[in-house]
């Protein structure tokens, strides 16, 4: 028998505010009025599930994709989907896009006079083993300019999107890479006032996960919902 629980809140700080100035769009979309609390029900707590592979094929290389392969530096990406006890969650939805090494995405409203790599989308998506855990290869994102303020640019980093066991546990993220010194600069990871909290946004490199001569591999591991949830990205 499925346990049905509702889930802990997350400790204070650990997830971006609403209203934060320094993100400047922040200020004409955040919310004008305390949002109202409703108590969980069970469309909230239970599902969806994706076992029955109505998601589609998987799509863990981003790297053939196309006809050609892509530019920049590969990387393996991979870690685990947990709860909020450190339990791994299976069979869940875990969804990636990300610029291409130039720092531009393959989207028409991105406007940024990079480069784009014909042979590059940057989207994938794979539904977690039964240990939770998920895989992709990849190509490490570039910086790139955006007008939040004069000469301001957004670090190296890549979308996530995971579902978890319920709706009420779905988390929107960004994942950032170590000793990246545009992390400082950068509010929208700064928005998140925790220190600790903050950190958990930021991957690991790991020389295990790396395949020699051919790809970096970085861990990063999502806790979804909880006292050490992995914040959401604004």
């Amino acid at each position: 028998m499925t346990e049905i629980r509702e889930y802990n809140h997350e400790r204070a700080g650990g997830q971006p505010s609403n209203d934060w100035p320094a993100y400047t769009s922040t200020i004409k979309r955040h919310p004008q009025r305390q949002p109202v609390a409703l108590k969980q029900t069970l469309t909230e707590i239970t599902g969806p599930t994706f076992t029955s592979g109505w998601t589609g094929p998987e799509a863990t290389d981003l790297t053939k994709q196309h006809k050609g392969e892509p530019l920049g530096e590969r990387m393996i990406l991979a870690g685990r989907v947990l709860d909020e006890d450190g339990r791994p969650v299976p069979n869940t939805l875990v969804e990636i896009w990300q610029a291409n090494a130039a720092g531009r995405y393959a989207h028409a409203s991105d406007t940024h006079p990079a480069p784009l790599d014909p042979n590059f989308t940057g989207r994938g998506h794979m539904v977690t083993n039964e240990k939770g855990e998920y895989r992709f290869l990849s190509i490490i994102p570039g910086a790139y300019p955006w007008r939040n303020t004069y000469n301001a640019w957004r670090g190296k980093h890549v979308h996530f999107s995971v579902f978890g066991p319920a709706f009420a546990t779905r988390v929107i993220t960004q994942m950032y890479f170590p000793g990246d010194p545009l992390l400082e600069f950068d509010p929208i990871y700064n928005s998140v006032p925790d220190e600790a909290a903050r950190k958990r946004m930021i991957s690991r490199y790991d020389p295990n996960l790396s395949e020699a001569e051919w790809a970096l591999g970085y861990r990063f591991d999502i806790v979804l919902r909880g006292r050490h949830a992995t914040p959401a990205g604004l």
